[in-house]
């Protein structure tokens, strides 16, 4: 239909180009669908009458005005699906911002929770190490840093851990510092899901050092109490040593007489000697040695030592323990008197054919040391004093044998407890922090007691 298309149209394709966009008369940019409408009709108005003169033949106007009512429908449908195209990318556009704008607020608040835990780890007064699952440091505040050397991310926490020292009763560490050694505890906590760990170091120093004073003053308060009851304790066997000895003197009196006198003197002195004994090992603050000391071998110990007295006083003695390797960190002596003293107590109360058991276990990373009787038992107002210097049911009794085990028990990191019941004997636990255990220990009875008394001193 529109063969006869001029072939020289130069002028014309100037004249519909010089409606587009770029067209300075226009003086701004025009719309996509406004540019089709005014090139169609520059196109009907300047180029239509050389098209229908075009070759000698003219065109019918119905066809060429079917033509471009076509081209002017497509014209149509390109411009209405350009706006809904365009309608779409801005309002796409539009979410784009508000979801950028919801990032970028996260992002800023998340900054400053950052820069605010970053703040309060840096003024924490305790150390916080993050190690993660190949014990590298990521991450360490100031605290830390300082207790252990200049603790830098990257470095391998088994190295930075050569700073630490344990403590006697290995619950704590020691670290030297540039201050001055400090007493640190220290807590673990799991990173479940990065498959770290997390590191509290706590600077205890300061509390150990109010403990110390506290434990001293506890002391030198028990000390009073003690010196109250020493007089009464010491008049008794220094007046009868007196007695006997002014026996002595006599001139009429039997050689037989003498060495019984001389016996009998000698007898009241050990036993104020033993009471001295007694007195500066409660009074003690620390053990006297600190070693390693194998649990297993000061049960056999005092074992081999109590056998023989359970067998003459006709009391059948039951060890339940085999403990392999299983080490305390402390004094051997002290820790084998403590378990003495309460065997001595238990057969004290013991009757001709009862039976004391000593039974031991590892518990976690205690060692449980008990003690049973089957003796007359305790009643509770009993029970609640049995462990009070100079507190005592037996006449010969001194009153620190119990007081003495408890002090072992504490300057060891332990404790003692007691479980009694009138006519049902008395159960004595001794509890003290287990150290390194090479081979696995056989568990003692669990229903075996504590160590068993039935009275003090």
């Amino acid at each position: 239909m529109l063969a006869s298309w001029p072939q020289d149209d130069s002028g014309a394709a100037s004249r519909v180009c010089a409606a587009s966009p770029a067209d300075p008369r226009a003086g701004r940019p025009v719309h996509r669908s406004a540019y089709l409408a005014t090139a169609t009709t520059c196109f009907i108005q300047e180029t239509l009458p050389d098209i229908v003169t075009s070759g000698g033949s003219p065109i019918d106007p119905k066809q060429l005005e079917a033509a471009f009512s076509l081209f002017n429908e497509a014209s149509s449908q390109l411009a209405t699906a350009y706006a809904e195209l365009q309608g779409r990318v801005d309002r796409l556009a539009a979410e784009l911002a508000v979801a950028n704008g919801e990032l970028k607020r996260q992002y800023l608040e998340k900054e400053a929770l950052s820069e605010r835990l970053r703040l309060l780890l840096d003024a924490l007064p305790g150390g916080v190490v993050v190690i993660d699952a190949d014990d590298i440091v990521v991450d360490a505040n100031p605290a830390a840093r300082e207790w252990l050397g200049n603790l830098l991310p990257g470095a391998k926490w088994s190295d930075a851990a050569r700073h630490l020292a344990p403590t006697p009763d290995g619950r704590e560490w020691i670290v030297e510092t540039p201050a001055g050694k400090r007493r640190l505890a220290v807590s673990e906590s799991r990173l479940d899901v990065a498959g770290g760990r997390i590191l509290l170091l706590n600077d205890v120093t300061e509390a150990a050092r109010l403990q110390q004073q506290l434990e001293h003053h506890k002391r030198l308060s028990a000390m009073g109490e003690m010196a109250a009851g020493l007089a009464h304790q010491l008049r008794t066997p220094l007046a009868t040593a007196l007695l006997y000895t002014a026996n002595l003197a006599r001139t009429d009196l039997p050689d037989a007489e003498r060495v019984r006198f001389s016996e009998r003197v000698r007898e009241r002195l050990r036993h104020l000697e033993r009471m001295i004994q007694d007195m500066l090992l409660f009074v003690r603050g620390q053990p006297a040695t600190q070693e390693s000391v194998d649990i297993g071998g000061v049960l056999a110990d005092v074992a081999q030592t109590m056998e023989p007295q359970m067998r003459a006083r006709q009391v059948a003695f039951v060890r339940e323990c085999a403990l392999d390797r299983v080490w305390v960190e402390g004094d051997r002596k002290a820790l084998t008197g403590a378990l003495l003293s309460l065997l001595e107590n238990a057969l004290q109360v013991s009757d001709s054919g009862g039976r004391v058991a000593l039974a031991a276990e590892v518990a976690g990373d205690e060692v449980c040391v008990r003690v049973t009787d089957d003796g007359p038992g305790m009643a509770p107002d009993v029970m609640s004093r049995v462990f009070e210097p100079f507190f005592t049911t037996r006449q010969e009794g001194t009153g620190l044998g119990l007081a003495i085990v408890r002090r072992v028990a504490e300057v060891h990191g332990g404790e003692v407890e007691v479980r009694s019941e009138p006519g049902r004997g008395s159960v004595f636990t001794l509890r003290l922090p287990a150290g390194s255990q090479a081979d696995a220990p056989v568990r003692a009875d669990a229903d075996a007691g504590g160590t068993n008394t039935g009275s003090t001193g």
